[in-house]
């Protein structure tokens, strides 16, 4: 019965911890029905399937009680489990500040079992900080690996023998999986289950958590959404509003500007110098991310560009071809900006 222990630091995230082991919980509990309907078959003259197995969860830790970076405190082992080939340690990540040093709240003891488990065929992966463990095993050397989008240059700064890919959702390397921030981490565990067990079973899985769809690795960590949200304009910010809520729509920049209070030409003005784009490049990018989701997911260009909002694939093709446009810089003058918000 292949493990699955969760090694648990004081601040750990809670959803760092919970996404991943309600993947492979629910993993488990969906081959297990799967083998009972098989057993059942064969008692019926059907055919005798091979049991497949459901995984057992475990938490580790240093100390019995783990205090949550939530406030919740986590009881776990301090005895690890006999781990084997087939058995995956995850390490969730802690509350953490960027630009701070990031010392792994883990001893050399616990180091080494990260490191021996490997080395004896195992596959251990990290949520966001979490990595900062591993690297800490001596697992980053020489890999490609990732993590929050905020601390990627703090773990190239400590680990300069690893390769930090910067806003992708996880990296795979050699039995060494790492996330980004605090969701991927259901992202990781669906691709672990997938590799395991087929995507059919990872599909069910994220149905059975109503979890919209399993994202690729190279998927970016923030959204166009997110992105273009770090200014201070309410003005602006209501036009977003508008604009995320129906992208897939003709949006007339005279209804955004009505909708935001503000001229055409104000707005125009005021939307590029928050971020970077004018409405219309903004509304496009939106567009552009749902149909590439799409396209990841299996879809054709010209389904996907209709679902997206464009007429034909000819937009979405010129519009994948060009460089992705950067943020801008946030904001700190002008009138309406006088409360900061995030996407």
């Amino acid at each position: 019965m292949p493990q699955i222990v969760f090694l648990l630091v004081p601040g750990v995230h809670l959803l760092d911890l919970a996404g991943p082991a309600q993947v492979f919980w629910a993993a488990g509990d969906l081959l297990t029905d799967a083998h009972q309907g098989t057993h059942q078959a064969a008692h019926a003259g059907g055919p005798r399937g091979v049991a497949p197995p459901r995984y057992r969860l475990a938490y580790v830790a240093e100390q019995d009680a783990v205090a949550s970076a939530q406030g919740l405190t986590v009881q776990a082992a301090t005895a690890w489990p006999d781990l084997g080939p087939g058995d995956i340690v995850v390490v969730p990540g802690w509350r953490w500040r960027t630009g701070a040093p990031h010392t792994p709240p883990i001893g050399a003891a616990t180091a080494r079992r990260l490191a021996a488990h490997h080395a004896r065929g195992g596959l251990v992966a990290s949520v966001c900080a979490g990595a900062f463990a591993l690297g800490h095993a001596g697992l980053l050397d020489g890999r490609r690996c990732t993590t929050h989008h905020e601390i990627q240059d703090d773990l190239a700064r400590r680990h300069p023998r690893a390769t930090v890919v910067p806003d992708v959702l996880y990296v795979t390397d050699d039995r060494v999986v790492t996330s980004a921030g605090i969701a991927s981490g259901i992202d990781l565990a669906l691709h672990l289950v997938a590799a395991r067990h087929g995507p059919g079973t990872a599909a069910r899985v994220a149905r059975s958590m109503v979890v919209y769809a399993r994202r690729n690795g190279d998927e970016p960590q923030a959204s166009a959404m997110l992105r273009h949200r770090a200014h201070l304009s309410d003005t602006v910010h209501r036009a977003q509003d508008l604009i995320d809520a129906r992208y897939t729509a003709p949006l007339p920049l005279a209804g955004l500007a009505a909708a935001a209070g503000v001229s055409e030409r104000t707005l125009t003005r005021r939307f590029t110098a928050a971020t970077g784009l004018t409405p219309l490049r903004y509304q496009q990018e939106l567009r552009l991310e749902h149909a590439e989701h799409l396209i990841g997911q299996g879809a054709t260009a010209d389904a996907a560009a209709r679902a997206a909002g464009f007429t034909d694939a000819r937009m979405l093709r010129r519009l994948r071809a060009q460089p992705r446009p950067a943020a801008a810089a946030v904001s700190r003058a002008g009138p309406g900006r006088g409360r900061a918000r995030t996407g």
